[in-house]
């Protein structure tokens, strides 16, 4: 019989507080960007875009890890908000690039604004090295968990065959 698993309490998870600063970080990005009339969705987007100009709807879905689907749900609204066109891939036909417009490069410098103001409020009173351990941390512990994740489907698809 397997040992009952130890009961974590949610100010000891970190998993429950990863999803808790997310979630508030996320509600008070909202606020800001439905100023301008934009979801919280395209801001991920917005924000891959803003680095990488012109990339491919898989490349978007695998840098903000979104499902595909739901990837090409969004860039539909985001062409139709006048965020970004679709341009077909001269060199694959079958591939489209996602181009920032006007309109969405105008934004980075205000939206961004905002993340760093986000950014300030939720590292108030914190030291700036405990802050880049933190961040450290996490970007451990998602590596982890990626690893995990792909491992977990190697091992699903090694019994499959």
């Amino acid at each position: 019989m397997p040992a009952k698993p130890r009961y974590i309490k949610p100010q000891d998870s970190a998993g429950y507080q990863v999803r808790r600063a997310h979630r508030r970080f996320d509600r008070l990005l909202s606020a800001f960007l439905s100023q301008h009339g934009l979801k919280t969705g395209h801001w991920y987007y917005l924000r891959v875009l803003w680095n990488e100009d012109g990339v491919t709807q898989k490349y978007l879905s695998d840098m903000t890890n979104v499902a595909e689907n739901t990837t090409a749900t969004l860039i539909n609204s985001m062409v139709q908000e006048g965020l970004v066109t679709r341009q077909r891939d001269p060199h694959d036909r079958r591939k489209f690039a996602i181009l920032l417009t006007e309109r969405g490069r105008a934004l980075e410098s205000e939206l961004m604004g905002y993340a760093a103001q986000i950014n300030a409020i939720a590292g108030a009173g914190i030291d700036q090295t405990e802050i880049d351990t933190c961040l450290s941390v996490l970007e451990r512990m998602s590596g982890n968990l990626a690893q995990a994740f792909g491992d977990l489907q190697k091992g699903t698809a090694a019994s499959e065959g």
